[in-house]
């Protein structure tokens, strides 16, 4: 998607509303589509039924999404930026615990959120069935060429589409707007369902009551995705046209329960609402502006599913991989191996479930606790970084507490419907936790030294003309962020087995902010015209590319003639024009040598595994393969310390003179 920032301005204009209305509101935007049929289900139709729906819909979105999101949560903003892991960003240095928080947060929203495209599109789709002479119209290879195209395309980016989702999604809500008023106009006592009186009593009354919270919550879905959408477009943008927005769904709402008390029968019998308030003559523009509202709304899921791996993979939460940029937009990638995941989850979505009423009762599940995650970890910002009275903060979390907590138990009744698909939302639980903590113990092991120690070695190493030179520029990787300071297995690469001499040694440290689009950098000179560290910061939205970076680097050094670089040789030759450089990158393997515990065991094995199927150094750094050497020491994390060896005299052979 495009991003506000670079294309947009923050600023309130017409061009900004209408570029929130067609990113933000995609997911929620579509609920009317499948939320009040939800809810009837084959039940008969009744008022208490009916008012108490739209009164609990009307409360849900008014607390959950008005209240929770668009005030409270909109505030946790990471200089600009939303989503889980810009929250986590925030606060993570408070509690040890919350990295836990995260990575569930994480996974129940981009694991519940491959059902969002076949459930909005199908829904579209199956409207076409009411039109005359389409009743018997096969929807599901409809819905699966729809969502199909839609993956195929993100490869070539959506910066020249995504222009035009404002327009139609302001021509969706005005839809939904006017169809919602016609129906209200002729039945103007539906609005007294918007009376709390009526939800209490369906929740306490009505049979089986409090388990319609699970699908009077398909209306609040979309509403963690106006947080995680934040940069796109600012949250002034998205305050304002929260208002038009939900003024819109309320009105259709309501509009759809005038037609089911008035028109609607004893029974849906299949029928559904939202299609049913349409002029005949309007089913055709009317199903297609709905299906061009369920792309959008799928385009945002499908966008902030790779920026959520994107950060994951820049927070140390998930392997490295494959990241492409589709335009120049700042912001916009595409993740090749996370479009393949989500196009066959959608796909097995649309031919396990068949229909969208289907879907319903398998969908919302993840969303309850990925919202209580969101809840725990705003709580912590409200506190830690707002300095909100303690016994605000409780409050907050005792009511979306009690809120969150009887949607989930309603929810839970939904897990016979997707028992199969929590082995899904287990592996991305399983992959984030692994990486995070398996590195975590991988960091454990690395030792640091004064660079101070070593100057005279080094010196004397890169003038020896007895030790062939290895290259003129040396680069390191490090991970060490003190200015004197250098990784122990650095140095012993340098110095141990077969020294590698060189002009000048570089040691680069990428240090990764709390900040999204941070990229900035400082150079320290520590053994004069020898030794050169740089320090380069990139925010956790912001791609790696460390060649590109460390070669701009130089070219400012010398042009600003600075550390004498403009006067030294750099390696190039009337043979070749390009500096001799020489990236070297120290990659861990399990050592033989360890005796594991079951838990460290399985937690390594499994890191190492999963790093088989991640990016290389080189490539998740961006460096060019031809300028990279890669030497292999290994992790010896616990070592075998029982091995009882003793020498077999009798055995001994004797010298022979």
């Amino acid at each position: 998607m495009q991003n506000c920032k670079n294309g947009f301005s923050t600023k309130i204009t017409a061009a900004s509303l209408l570029v929130a209305l067609g990113i933000i509101y995609g997911d929620i935007g579509t609920s009317p589509l499948y939320v009040l049929r939800a809810i009837i289900g084959d039940k008969p139709i009744t008022e208490e039924l009916v008012f108490g729906g739209i009164s609990c819909i009307f409360w849900t979105l008014t607390i959950q999404t008005t209240v929770k999101y668009i005030w409270l949560t909109l505030q946790a903003d990471n200089q600009g930026e939303g989503g889980v892991f810009s929250l986590f960003s925030l606060v993570k240095r408070y509690r040890k615990y919350l990295f836990f928080i995260a990575i569930l947060g994480a996974t129940t929203l981009l694991a519940d959120g491959i059902i969002t495209p076949p459930i909005s599109v199908a829904s579209a789709i199956e409207g076409l069935t009411i039109v005359k002479g389409l009743q018997q119209l096969p929807t599901v290879p409809i819905v699966i060429i729809i969502i199909s195209a839609l993956f195929f395309f993100q490869r070539f980016g959506t910066h020249q589409i995504g222009r035009a989702f404002g327009p139609i999604m302001a021509i969706w809500f005005g839809m939904l707007f006017i169809l919602g008023i016609t129906q209200l106009t002729h039945y103007p006592g539906v609005i007294k369902a918007l009376n709390p009186y009526y939800g209490y009593k369906l929740l306490t009354n009505y049979p089986e009551g409090f388990w319609l919270l699970g699908a009077v919550f398909l209306c609040t879905t979309g509403a963690e995705a106006l947080y995680s959408d934040l940069g796109h477009c600012g949250k002034k943008n998205i305050r304002i046209t929260w208002v038009y927005v939900k003024i819109s769904l309320v009105l259709n709402y309501m509009g759809q329960a005038a037609w089911a008390l008035h028109s609607g029968g004893n029974f849906l019998l299949g029928r559904n609402p939202f299609f049913q308030i349409m002029p005949h003559w309007f089913l055709i523009p009317g199903i297609i502006i709905a299906t061009l509202a369920t792309i959008i709304a799928s385009q945002a899921l499908i966008s902030g599913s790779y920026t959520l791996i994107n950060e994951a993979v820049n927070l140390n939460f998930w392997p490295r991989i494959a990241v492409r940029q589709p335009s120049e937009i700042k912001g916009q990638i595409y993740i090749p191996s996370v479009n393949s995941i989500l196009w066959f989850g959608c796909v097995l979505m649309v031919l396990y479930f068949q229909t969208s009423e289907h879907m319903e009762a398998a969908y919302g599940f993840s969303i309850t606790i990925a919202m209580m995650m969101t809840t725990i970890l705003l709580c912590y910002f409200l506190y830690y970084r707002l300095k909100w009275n303690k016994i605000y903060v409780y409050m907050v979390l005792f009511i979306f507490g009690i809120v969150e907590t009887s949607f989930f138990m309603a929810n839970v009744a939904k897990i016979k419907e997707r028992w199969k698909f929590l082995f899904f939302e287990l592996s991305i639980f399983l992959v984030m936790y692994i990486w995070y903590k398996a590195r975590k113990i991988n960091n454990r092991f690395i030792s640091f030294v004064e660079l101070g120690k070593y100057k005279q070695q080094i010196i004397e190493l890169s003038q020896d003309d007895a030790i062939p030179k290895f290259a003129t520029h040396l680069i390191y990787l490090c991970k060490a962020d003190k200015r004197h300071q250098i990784e122990e297995k650095i140095m012993n690469s340098i110095l141990a087995k077969k020294p590698k001499r060189a002009d000048v040694y570089w040691f680069l440290h990428i240090h990764r902010t709390e900040e999204p689009y941070t990229l900035s950098y400082n150079v320290s000179e520590l053994i004069e015209d020898k030794v050169i560290k740089i320090n380069i910061n990139v925010g956790f939205r912001v791609q790696p590319r460390t060649e590109l970076f460390f070669k701009r680097i130089v070219q400012e050094l010398i042009a600003n003639k600075e550390l004498n670089l403009h006067i030294r040789p750099d390696g190039s030759t009337k043979y070749n024009k390009e500096p001799d450089l020489k990236f070297v990158i120290i990659e861990k393997f399990l050592s033989v040598e360890n005796e594991f515990t079951l838990k460290d065991g399985l937690l390594l094995k499994s890191y190492f595994f999963l790093k088989r199927f991640g990016l290389s150094d080189e490539k998740a750094f961006g460096l060019d393969k031809c300028d990279v050497k890669t030497e292999h020491i290994p992790l010896v994390y616990q070592p075998v310390s029982n091995i009882e060896l003793f020498r077999d005299e009798r055995s001994t052979a004797k010298n022979i003179v």
